[in-house]
């Protein structure tokens, strides 16, 4: 697989990266209760899985059967929007004011793998740009073509969510009324996203 193909991908995957969606919005949310490695660990554990599903080939038959797109697409947006509002309930504090719990870092790591792993939008980016970057005359199987692009997208992702949720988290760790009300604007744009992901789908 030439090296160039995963380049570019790698920078295409990076502008997807870059702009913010569920994953930056738990991430700072996370953050803020200092549970930045979890928070970013959830993320890669999410799409490493989405990876492993698309390159068995079950994703291909995901995003082509309406009935299993749609409840995937209705869980997703199901989790964000029960998310969203479990933030807002309960906005974050930073380490600061109040000290955040251990035992809270696998339900942020489980939180994380879900947030990333029920995004169809994310399932439906493999699926449609991951094949555009593969070489079926090459040396590699596709399978593993498509590991290794995965791979690529998700270590980026990772090592974003790790620097978003290590920054809020050192930014505001001292600010507890700004981490408030940054955390329930991180609560309120899960809730939006997965409103318009209900929307989207009910709406077809």
């Amino acid at each position: 697989m030439p090296v160039s193909s995963v380049l570019a991908f790698w920078g295409v995957a990076a502008l997807l990266i870059a702009v913010p969606g569920p994953d930056w919005a738990f991430a700072v949310s996370a953050g803020l209760r200092g549970h930045v490695v979890p928070a970013a660990g959830g993320i890669v554990l999410g799409y490493t899985a989405v990876t492993a599903v698309v390159a068995a080939g079950v994703g291909v038959l995901i995003a082509s059967t309406p009935v299993a797109l749609t409840a995937l697409t209705l869980a997703g947006g199901l989790y964000l929007v029960w998310l969203g509002f479990a933030v807002l309930r309960s906005p974050a504090e930073p380490l600061g004011a109040s000290p955040a719990p251990a035992g809270r870092r696998p339900a942020t790591l489980a939180r994380g793998m879900a947030v990333s792993g029920l995004n169809p939008k994310g399932l439906l980016i493999f699926v449609a740009l991951l094949p555009q970057f593969t070489d079926p005359g090459a040396s590699w199987p596709l399978p593993v073509q498509m590991a290794v692009l995965g791979m690529a997208f998700t270590v980026t992702c990772g090592v974003v969510c790790l620097g978003v949720a290590g920054f809020a988290h050192r930014l505001l760790r001292a600010r507890p009324a700004a981490s408030r009300v940054v955390s329930r604007v991180s609560g309120a744009a899960m809730v939006v996203v997965g409103v318009v992901l209900l929307a989207e789908r009910l709406s077809t």
